[in-house]
């Protein structure tokens, strides 16, 4: 952008992820709005909440960083797979209901309650004196918002990058504001701490109004604090009802995707980990195989992660051990084609092309495979199945011990196979490649 004048131009906002609070000198030089497009990534105990805390007051204190977005907003995905719990809460277990609203959600309330997009930093931000940040934020129409935050360093941690060392300690801090805001006679306090000692923090409590003498007020700041300081008086606390009991995945589950006009695409439960399962309404099918799963994707994406040539969807319960994983399944692409249902399988995420399990592959070119991994380079038995695209055939997998059997429509296929491992993984669908294939009457039972 500092040499090419056209792609300066078209470009509104520069984005750096997890920054460490930090910009570089060459975007502050473009005069561009500077955000810190992806950050966060950190488990949402009270640590992570103290990392949100630091970052989104020191963002714009030491990198002129007006925007802060968190990876992720609510963590709602198996606690297994890779960055668990990295959410500003917790909401894993639709099955349950249960939900955990963590640290974050109150901290980022510090921020958002009181400003609005289209308010302004002001200039004077910085460090506290023994330790801390403070900003300020206005909507150029009278209202003011200050937040100040004192995390200390090994309460504040976040997942990236590496934190240099600093000292916090508790201090009295005095500000005296200047300008058309030096009328201001009170403002609303909202404060948070969080207790490591003692486990019982606060979060988001509404103080008594402070009132200003001559534009200035004295705070007694104490260490691992948050406050905010606003002429706004619309704040408040959100209540949520007590959740559901945290539950594991039901042992036993069916799902034959009858859906005829579902609210979203995706099944639930399942986690897609490459490739994209949709519901899907088989017109061509005059039997019993109308409502589907079908998997759409049909290239590999370009991405930055170890992601797999396969496609897979995982679902159920990481520890599970023993299992027996059903599906009808249908492979749409001729001669090339294949699919497989799983257990035991290890991995997600950006690590899934080196997931270990049990994978039960039918091709289309009438053969059948039982591998160790999705690449399906560790083969522990193959032969031929007389299995074809354009067919629904029933895969079942058993596993128990160290030993596991395949079914193909309900007559076993292989019998008593031993097993290398893994000990224990969710059931997973898949594919051979990025292809359209189809799956239904889906049926796991753990025990």
């Amino acid at each position: 952008m500092m040499l090419d004048t056209e792609l300066r131009d078209v470009v509104d906002v520069i984005g750096a992820h997890y920054p460490g609070t930090y910009t570089v000198a060459d975007a502050v030089k473009t005069g561009k709005k500077l955000w810190s497009s992806e950050d966060y990534s950190t488990f949402n105990d009270d640590i992570g909440g103290g990392c949100w805390a630091r970052i989104l007051n020191q963002n714009y204190v030491n990198g002129l960083m007006t925007s802060t977005i968190s990876w992720n907003l609510v963590a709602s995905y198996y606690e297994d797979l890779p960055f668990g719990k990295d959410g500003l809460m917790t909401a894993q277990e639709p099955w349950s209901g249960n939900y955990l609203v963590e640290s974050p959600i109150w901290i980022t309330a510090h921020t958002t309650q009181f400003t609005q997009p289209g308010w302004s930093y002001l200039q004077t931000v910085g460090h506290l004196k023994h330790g801390g940040s403070y900003v300020a934020l206005t909507d150029g129409l009278g209202n003011l918002t200050v937040v100040i935050e004192t995390m200390t360093h090994d309460h504040s941690v976040c997942i990236r990058p590496p934190l240099p060392g600093f000292n916090v300690s508790a201090q009295n801090a005095t500000f005296s504001l200047k300008g058309s805001f030096s009328t201001l006679t009170v403002l609303q306090v909202w404060y948070s701490r969080f207790d490591f000692k003692t486990r019982k923090p606060t979060y988001f409590k509404q103080l008594s109004p402070i009132k200003l003498s001559d534009g200035s007020f004295t705070l007694n700041l104490n260490v691992d604090e948050v406050y905010t300081l606003t002429t706004i008086t619309t704040g408040k606390k959100g209540s949520y009802p007590k959740a559901p009991d945290s539950k594991p995945f039901p042992k036993k589950y069916l799902d034959d995707f009858n859906v005829r006009n579902p609210s979203f695409t995706e099944a639930p439960y399942f986690a897609d980990q490459t490739g994209v399962f949709e519901y899907f309404i088989n017109m061509s099918d005059p039997g019993d195989h109308v409502f589907t799963l079908r998997q759409v994707v049909t290239q590999r994406p370009v991405t930055w992660v170890a992601d797999a040539d396969q496609t897979i969807s995982v679902i159920g319960d990481h520890n599970w051990q023993n299992m027996t994983v059903s599906c009808d399944t249908y492979i749409e692409t001729a001669n090339k084609g294949g699919v497989f249902v799983a257990g035991r399988v290890t991995k997600g995420g950006g690590e899934v092309r080196n997931t270990k399990g049990i994978f039960f592959w039918v091709f289309a070119d009438g053969t059948y495979k039982v591998t160790n991994d999705l690449r399906g380079e560790i083969v522990l038995t193959e032969g031929l199945s007389d299995t074809t695209a354009g067919v629904w055939y029933t895969l079942t997998l058993r596993i128990e011990g160290v030993f596991a059997s395949g079914m193909l429509n309900g007559y076993p296929l292989w019998n008593n196979l031993m097993l290398l491992g893994p000990s224990k993984g969710w059931a997973a669908i898949g594919t051979r490649a990025f292809e359209p294939a189809q799956y239904d009457n889906f049926y796991v039972e753990a025990n």
